[in-house]
């Protein structure tokens, strides 16, 4: 196994987890940035207002992309346990 076929692989593995994080990390941080321009409008200064609308917020991103997410972690994992005779030699 050479190094490029080794670096190859975790730049995949990389950019699959990337990939299946962004949105929810995305929504989570476009309600983060809304509750935070709400509470410095209105001076409400409650540390705990953040969390149950970030928290709703990855839910509902979940709900929502996760047919997608499952579907690119089974391709990649069918792609790795496909080449598994390649990646063990």
């Amino acid at each position: 196994m050479s190094t490029e076929f080794v670096l190859s692989i975790a730049r995949e593995a990389l950019t699959t987890a990337l990939l299946l994080a962004a949105p929810v990390l995305g929504l989570s941080l476009v309600v983060g940035v809304a509750i935070s321009i709400f509470q410095a409008t209105t001076q409400i200064q409650e540390q705990t207002l953040t969390f149950v609308p970030k928290i709703l917020a990855a839910l509902v991103g979940i709900l929502f992309f996760g047919a997608w997410m499952l579907n690119t972690l089974v391709t990649y994992a069918a792609g790795i346990f496909g080449n598994l005779a390649t990646l063990v030699r």
